[in-house]
């Protein structure tokens, strides 16, 4: 006897072959049958006919390293058919950390992610990987954030990384890559990874090539001039190339300064490939974005970490100069902005508020307003970004998302960051909506969605025994509607259910069962 059978299923297996119709067997963590169970047994059944069963999808880009320790049911991903995230993305998450070096990152990062739990060991990826293992509902995959390495080996300063704390920064990285980190990420518009140079990336990143792992990056926004001359997109080709890293771009897609510009944006990438760099992308159908605050601030204020960010919010003339470089960096796009989370009582109103209106309720200017609720936060505040007032600019991008999709480089990342009551839609639709509403619109096959979601992650980030319906590998799927998967999500509703999904496993067992989250927590830290 098996311990569930899913019966009279529509196969589509993550390989990008066509549907085809078949039972599941599923014992312990495992598929152990793929085609006509006929008379076997089971403590389960399922009938599924009519519907899709397809892998678990692998969201290559989230920031919910907090929210899985804090909610470890994880609603938000399982509700949209993940079963496996990847987390330590853009140079940002807590290990290895020292206990101090923990409490100071997490109220750095606290706007992004909320604040973790305190009182935990995030010495080492080891320790940092033991606090999700069959702890949260999803599947859990680390990256050596670079940010955590800077801090171990030349703290939250604006000083090059050379000699012999380069040399412990490598080991730091060779050590957690060792103890099951997949790669490094980093992401050059936080600090104190900003800080670097191009050289310093080249080292570290030679690292992750000599054992195989993958490096993932953010590009660069702040100190363009320790990119030797090379623009954001060249650099990190360069890197690449130089090192010979398997490079990974995240969230790369067109935006509302250059919608419909899919193959101008891809031909540098293209001219990288053909002369040897390894390349993979990932990327969410949304034409804007979800970020904290202090990303807008340049090195200078943010030096010296979280204590020395409060004072400097404090005094005048600090305060004075970075309200300057804001408003001349954003000019009057700062104001185009939502209050997407709010860590006290105190301003909780605020979510879900534009600046413009925010400032306006204060009668102050929005960089002033942004200042002041930093401050009153403790940094613990997070943004997103307002959508174009154009329809045709948002239904563009996501046309170019859906045509970069059909690349075989490509994959899908929400950038989920499920906090407050005004995140990002992303974190609660990205998959259904790529599977429903835009793969109806433009006719995109199911099956190389489902490609793109499942076996290619699962490849480049190695995960085995995942992303394939198959005997042998472990039982993640989701099960839908064809016709009904949408996402029910908007910056109106964020936190709305997707519709059509009915079951969702992890390792075997139900996280999603006829649409109802069960509360199973069967996620692990793999691979």
């Amino acid at each position: 006897m098996v311990d569930l059978i899913l019966k009279n299923g529509l196969i589509v297996d993550g390989t990008g072959a066509p549907v085809f119709s078949a039972d599941l067997a599923i014992e312990g963590q495992q598929i152990v049958g793929v085609g006509d169970v006929g008379s076997a047994s089971a403590a389960k059944t399922l009938d599924v006919n009519g519907l899709v069963v397809s892998p678990g999808f692998i969201d290559t880009h989230v920031h919910t390293d907090a929210a899985l320790l804090n909610n470890p049911k994880h609603e938000s991903a399982i509700q949209m058919g993940v079963t496996t995230e990847v987390l330590g993305q853009d140079g940002l998450s807590y290990a290895p950390l020292s206990a101090e070096n923990y409490r100071m990152y997490s109220e750095y990062m606290s706007g992004l992610c909320g604040m973790p739990p305190q009182d935990l060991d995030m010495s080492s990826i080891t320790a940092f990987k033991s606090h999700y293992h069959r702890k949260c509902s999803v599947n859990t995959v680390a990256l050596v954030p670079h940010c955590a390495i800077r801090l171990s080996t030349v703290g939250f300063e604006d000083v090059p990384l050379v000699g012999k704390p380069l040399e412990d920064a490598k080991s730091l990285l060779r050590e957690g890559i060792e103890q099951g980190a997949v790669g490094m990420s980093t992401g050059l518009g936080f600090f104190p990874a900003a800080y670097s140079t191009m050289e310093e990336l080249v080292e570290l990143t030679s690292v992750v090539a000599e054992m195989n792992g993958v490096f993932v990056i953010q590009f660069r926004f702040f100190n363009g001039d320790r990119a030797e001359g090379f623009g954001p997109v060249a650099e990190a080709l360069e890197i690449a190339r130089r090192s010979g890293v398997k490079l990974h771009i995240a969230h790369y897609r067109t935006r509302p300064d250059n919608p419909g510009e899919t193959g101008p944006m891809m031909e540098e990438l293209d001219r990288a490939v053909a002369n040897g760099v390894d390349l993979s992308l990932d990327a969410y159908p949304y034409p804007c974005g979800s970020t904290m605050p202090l990303c807008r601030f340049p090195g200078w204020f943010v030096e010296g970490g979280p204590d020395a960010i409060m004072a400097r919010l404090r005094d005048p003339a600090d305060r004075a100069r970075a309200i300057e470089f804001l408003e001349e960096t954003n000019g009057e796009a700062l104001g185009h902005t939502l209050w997407s989370y709010i860590g006290s009582e105190k301003n909780r109103h605020l979510e879900g508020m534009s600046w413009f209106a925010a400032a306006a309720d204060r009668g102050t200017s929005v960089a002033e307003m942004m200042c002041d609720v930093l401050l009153e936060e403790k940094l613990e505040c997070g943004l997103v970004v307002s959508p174009p007032l154009s329809m045709s600019i948002w239904r563009q991008i996501e046309s170019d998302v859906m045509r970069l999709l059909e690349r075989e480089d490509y994959m899908v990342g929400s950038d989920s960051i499920p906090l407050g009551s005004s995140p990002h839609p992303r974190a609660f639709g990205t998959y259904p909506r790529i599977l429903g509403r835009l793969r109806r619109r433009t006719g995109t096959p199911l099956e190389q969605l489902i490609q793109r979601m499942t076996s290619n992650p699962a490849r480049r980030f190695g995960l085995t025994g995942r992303g394939e319906v198959k005997a042998g590998n472990f039982a993640d799927l989701v099960v839908f509607d064809e016709a009904r998967i949408n996402d029910q999500s908007s910056f109106e509703d964020p936190r709305a259910q997707s519709a059509g999904i009915h079951h969702v496993l992890v390792n075997g067992e139900l996280a999603l069962e006829n649409g109802h989250l069960t509360g199973a927590i069967a996620g692990e830290a793999i691979p």
